[in-house]
């Protein structure tokens, strides 16, 4: 199982999402989003997270109007690995382990 975790989240509202193997789970600004972040320059529906059953996680652009982005390179689909980080919007994801 995966974490991704917001870099740059406040200590008292940490902002993390968890991914199960087979989860696909969208990243947008709305409540039909499986993971809602209301922030600036993240789109209705922004981004795809799929993970497959052996834990790969890929990210999907969903037409962005900014763009979902993987270690400062815009993306429409590519795998997400530990080390690397997400943006999306201005908030930016590290993958990491479930303890």
């Amino acid at each position: 199982m995966w974490v991704l975790r917001a870099l740059d989240a406040d200590v008292n509202h940490p902002v993390s999402f968890r991914l199960i193997p087979g989860a696909v789970k969208t990243i947008g600004r709305v409540g039909a989003a499986d993971f809602c972040l209301d922030v600036p320059l993240v789109s209705r529906l922004h981004c795809r997270v799929e993970v497959d059953a052996e834990g790969g996680v890929e990210i999907v652009d969903l037409d962005s109007t900014n763009g979902t982005w993987i270690d400062a390179m815009r993306i429409t689909r590519a795998p997400l690995r530990p080390g690397s980080v997400l943006r999306v919007g201005r908030v930016e994801f590290a993958l990491e382990p479930m303890d």
